[in-house]
């Protein structure tokens, strides 16, 4: 048998695999359900797998669909008086940090406050190259799989006994290029949701607390939303976000490796997914086996997806990456709690109030924390946060602000997990530099 659905000037033949397919003795209905999908999928993707070079996740898709998820809720347009209600408060926010943070302030910007859609255009194209890796590691495992799977069966079966050695490798190529464009298709999707859940979330440009965008800005609606029902004054919960956004900005700003550190650790755990096909085998039976699970609804599909249906044995780097990850994103979440409550405790009077409900929310509804868990089964406790701030706390006793702050400057000096007990015995195997002209 052999399969007569190779590339026609770039369209495969559905109706042929089809119809060999049904001659093979396999399910009409759920062949006909997997072609149309496949057939919608293929002509969506096109432009992609055409182009090996293009990155798999599109920008355009991720913008489009983070801009729906935005839409939904609604968006309010930037007025005047939300500029200089935005520049007063991190006005403040940087006249008070800077006696704390060794970290210079930035120019005041024209715009310093920002709505929805002016985050998410501006973290765009950060967002892609940050995941991109991930992406990656996962197009080339299923890759793998499908070659694998091939090269295991007999020619007659794999229906490639009447093809060239060119017909084959076409046939190959291309296939290699649909699952990447799948897997970008699939990722872009998710990111997008992801996107588009946190800038209906975020109160300012760096409130994720990772390096996306440069400058500091508050998003004026998100505020709104985010002291409903506290019952604070206005002007606090302002000065207080203020101090967290423009505190991140100065750092992030200062440390450029930061955005690097946290691509490579997120390629290092793309790099070492492979896909095991009898676990994977197995978790599908047991999920065929319940009530809740249809192999021919996508949406079914999607939903044991997340449940961690598909979810690969981590290998040793990729777990190391992960601490990594975790650890750094932990460091600047609680070197930021840190920092804004040497400046900020004795100044607001609902300073705790305030700190208590931004770790309530980071905790119990964060995208950000979402997003990495669905994508690399990631998620930083509220416990490790708290034990970084208290562990910035302690190197402030011991080097003061200055020497606190100088252990940014560069990977070398983060500490790891192990190293959060003992803080002394951390900065006497490190020698944290009395320069810190190399971070700016």
């Amino acid at each position: 048998m052999s399969f007569g659905f190779l590339p026609n000037e770039g369209q495969p033949d559905f109706e042929a695999m089809m119809r060999q397919f049904k001659e093979m003795g396999l399910d009409p209905a759920a062949i006909e359900g997997a072609m149309a999908g496949a057939k919608t999928f293929f002509d969506s993707a096109q432009s992609i797998a055409g182009n090996p070079n293009q990155s798999l996740i599109a920008i355009n898709s991720l913008r489009d669909i983070a801009r729906k998820v935005i839409a939904s809720t609604g968006e309010n347009p930037i007025g005047t008086s939300d500029q200089k209600r935005v520049l007063d408060a991190l006005a403040i926010a940087n006249t008070w940090l800077d006696s704390e943070i060794l970290f210079p302030s930035a120019e005041a910007n024209l715009q310093p406050a920002w709505s929805k859609r002016d985050w998410l255009d501006s973290s765009l194209l950060t967002w892609q190259q940050m995941i991109e890796p991930l992406a990656v590691g996962m197009a080339d495992a299923l890759a793998n799989v499908m070659n694998g799977a091939q090269e295991g069966l007999p020619v007659e079966l794999a229906g490639l006994e009447n093809q060239s050695a060119e017909q084959q490798k076409a046939m190959k190529e291309m296939l290699a290029r649909l699952l990447r464009s799948f897997m970008g298709s699939l990722i872009a999707n998710q990111l997008g949701q992801s996107i588009g859940a946190i800038a209906n979330n975020i109160t300012g440009a760096n409130d994720a607390a990772i390096p996306l965008s440069s400058g500091a800005h508050l998003i004026p609606q998100n505020i709104a939303q985010w002291s409903q029902g506290l019952g604070l004054p206005e002007a606090e919960v302002d000065i207080y976000l203020a101090l967290r956004e423009v505190s991140a900005a100065r750092l992030f700003a200062s440390t450029p490796w930061l955005a690097s550190y946290i691509r490579d650790a997120i390629t290092t755990y793309g790099k070492g997914i492979s896909i095991d096909v009898e676990a994977i085998q197995r978790q599908a039976e047991e999920a065929m086996g319940r009530e809740d699970f249809d192999i021919n609804n996508p949406q079914s599909l999607t939903i044991a997806i997340d449940q961690g249906l598909f979810t690969p044995q981590q290998t040793p780097a990729q777990e190391f990456a992960l601490t990594k990850l975790e650890m750094a994103l932990a460091l600047i979440e609680g070197w930021i709690d840190h920092v804004i409550s040497q400046v900020g405790a004795e100044r607001i009077p609902s300073f705790n109030a305030l700190i208590e409900n931004s770790r309530r929310r980071r905790a119990v509804n964060s995208p950000m924390q979402q997003l990495f868990a669905t994508l690399l089964g990631l998620e930083v406790s509220p416990r490790k946060m708290r034990e970084a701030a208290v562990f910035w706390s302690e190197v402030k006793t011991l080097r003061g602000s200055d020497g606190r702050d100088r252990c940014w400057e560069d990977p070398a000096f983060l500490p790891m997990p192990k190293d959060l007990k003992d803080v002394s015995a951390f900065l006497n195997s490190v020698t944290v530099p009395d320069d810190l002209s190399g971070l700016i």
